[in-house]
């Protein structure tokens, strides 16, 4: 992750999630600060794929999902939002959640030599 010029310098959850939606690139939020999502390499793709792959299967026969980098997960508090590789949960709120996963059972990061 990569802090992004073109944003302001912090903001509440609120504010976050208003100007994130009008944003070409994902971005976290942490405790206020807003941090632009990186680029993966195709090693990290593939990773991400295998693990989704190991794994849908076996959650989806227990009614749980996993979703994949582009779901936004929040944490409990409200203060932190962001895009991990891949997540589960089993959560019937996540179940048919269409903004973000509040109740993730699971959180895997795929991570690089960088990180």
């Amino acid at each position: 992750m990569i802090a992004s010029p073109q944003r302001p310098a912090s903001m509440t959850p609120e504010a976050y999630l208003d100007w994130e939606a009008q944003q070409e690139i994902r971005h976290e939020y942490i405790n206020g600060e807003i941090l632009a999502m990186a680029g993966g390499t195709v090693p990290h793709n593939d990773i991400a794929i295998n693990l989704l792959v190991a794994l849908r299967s076996h959650l989806q026969k227990r009614g749980c999902r996993i979703n994949v980098a582009d779901v936004k997960v929040k944490s409990k508090r409200g203060d932190r939002y962001f895009y991990p590789d891949l997540v589960v949960s089993c959560h019937p709120d996540d179940l048919n959640a269409t903004q973000w996963i509040q109740h993730p059972k699971v959180i895997i990061e795929v991570l690089s030599p960088s990180t």
